[in-house]
């Protein structure tokens, strides 16, 4: 049976819709405010969102282009990933060597150019290493990389598979 293109597209769309929608009702109802790597993670998911939507509506006909939109779509997911990475060997550091808690990201992003930005928000803050939330006894993060980890192979596939 072969798999529609546009299919797998629309699935990932839908599938980062359904992962910002969690991170917002998480954000929102269970009032867990997002650190700065949460909101890293949700920048990659959305723009695997919105390229795998383009690609939806868009539907071309090239191979070459297809393969184009599922690398950038891949592009988005594998960041949310390094960054979810990142996140739990955060979280999993010895108490006396978590970095301490820093300004936050909007104050960040209106003071320091970007590089700088990335540089502090990749080396953690006190805010990151914490656990404020579990399921199954996984952390957000743990069972953020396991989604991100799928969204990455279906669009590895996407690329690679003979259309």
């Amino acid at each position: 049976m072969k798999v529609s293109y546009r299919l797998v597209n629309g699935l990932l769309v839908l599938a980062s819709i359904i992962g910002m929608s969690f991170a917002l009702y998480l954000e929102h109802v269970k009032h867990l405010q997002p650190c700065p790597l949460c909101i890293f993670q949700r920048v990659g998911l959305i723009a695997t969102g919105v390229v795998a939507l383009i690609a939806f509506l868009h539907h071309p006909k090239s191979n070459i282009m297809k393969r184009i939109y599922a690398l950038l779509a891949s592009l988005g997911v594998i960041w949310s990933t390094g960054v979810a990475a990142r996140h739990i060997w955060i979280q999993h550091l010895p108490a006396d060597q978590v970095p301490s808690c820093g300004p936050g990201l909007n104050y960040l992003i209106d003071v320091f150019p970007m590089k700088d930005v990335l540089a502090q928000v990749f080396t953690g803050s006190g805010e990151c290493a914490k656990i404020d939330w579990t399921l199954f006894g996984f952390s957000l993060p743990e069972l953020s990389i396991v989604f991100f980890a799928c969204l990455t192979i279906l669009c590895f596939w996407q690329m690679f598979r003979k259309l």
